[in-house]
């Protein structure tokens, strides 16, 4: 994974139309995910906003109002045109910008391009409108939207070279989506309960009194929807600081990028514990000046810095 990028010529016109493209897709839809990529350099941030417009695409056709075999169709035929990278089958004047500027990140990084495979698959889970019983459960559709994506960052950041524990740098970044991923969940519950989908465990829904759901701004009568988010948040907690490991393996920038994306889910986190009952009401968010700050101190680099002296101290 510590595989140096290759060094490439000046980016054809048709090549930068489509990274431009990708990038305005990125600023415009990605709330906080663009807030982490500005930290990196030209290269890698470009890449990430190719990895992030096909995940939205694959994600808009996903949370549409297409009919299911509509949305299944859709999806494969966004499968098709990832076949085609991985085939080296995209011309730089393709019409589809996603195409030819993932293309191009696929010939200058490392990417598990199998990644976006599991992404297709977990939306199409979403589209099966398929329900959890168990953790277990849970954590195998978690992988495949947001764990794939973490492993897929990382070929785009790569490791620095000789850094303790790298071998384990992708089970790392996995557990780091499954954390944000689980943040998300809790932070849509209504939303999404809304759509028709539950996400949350059978097991834990029944633990707390919650099977009935969530669809008003009041939880079930007699439910203990504070103890569910919390035992929630616990386990999210705990992903984040398995997946923060990851942190000191990384170089300076893309570190920040990932301390940064990081930081905001783990203050939405830490809101969402404060008030269970308010993402019942609404999505819970934070104000831009306070992503800013989270940004500015993944830059600093503090993060990575505690997260290597906690795996020291326990070492």
């Amino acid at each position: 994974m510590s595989r140096p990028v290759e060094q490439h010529s000046e980016l054809s016109a048709p090549v930068r139309a489509a990274y431009s493209y990708c990038e305005t897709v990125t600023g415009q839809q990605a709330r906080n995910f663009a807030y982490g990529i500005r930290l990196l350099p030209t290269e890698k941030r470009q890449a990430m906003s190719a990895l992030y417009a096909f995940s939205r695409r694959v994600d808009d056709i996903g949370d549409g109002d297409l009919a299911p075999e509509t949305k299944r169709d859709r999806l494969e035929a966004t499968r098709t045109v990832l076949d085609r990278v991985r085939k080296g089958e995209v011309e730089q004047d393709d019409t589809d910008p996603v195409a030819v500027a993932l293309a191009d990140a696929a010939e200058r990084f490392p990417l598990p391009l199998e990644g976006l495979d599991e992404l297709i698959d977990g939306v199409l889970m979403d589209v099966r409108g398929e329900t959890y019983e168990t953790w277990d459960d849970l954590k195998v559709y978690c992988r495949c939207v947001a764990g794939a994506i973490g492993r897929l960052s990382l070929g785009v950041f790569g490791t620095q070279t000789g850094a303790p524990g790298a071998e384990r740098a992708a089970e790392y970044a996995d557990t780091l989506g499954l954390a944000l991923q689980l943040t998300n969940i809790l932070r849509d519950v209504r939303e999404d309960a809304g759509n028709g989908r539950i996400y949350l465990p059978a097991d834990d829904l029944a633990k707390f009194g919650c099977t009935d759901g969530f669809r008003a701004a009041m939880p079930p009568e007699g439910a203990d929807f504070t103890g569910l988010v919390h035992y929630e948040v616990r386990r999210a907690r705990a992903l984040f600081a398995e997946g923060y490991r990851l942190l000191p393996m990384l170089d300076r920038r893309s570190g920040a990028c990932v301390a940064a994306m990081a930081g905001i889910y783990r203050r939405l986190l830490d809101r969402i514990e404060r008030e269970p009952e308010a993402v019942l009401r609404g999505r819970v968010s934070l104000p831009g000046r306070e992503k800013a700050y989270v940004a500015m101190r993944g830059l600093s680099g503090l993060d990575a810095r505690h997260v290597s002296r906690t795996v020291r101290r326990r070492a």
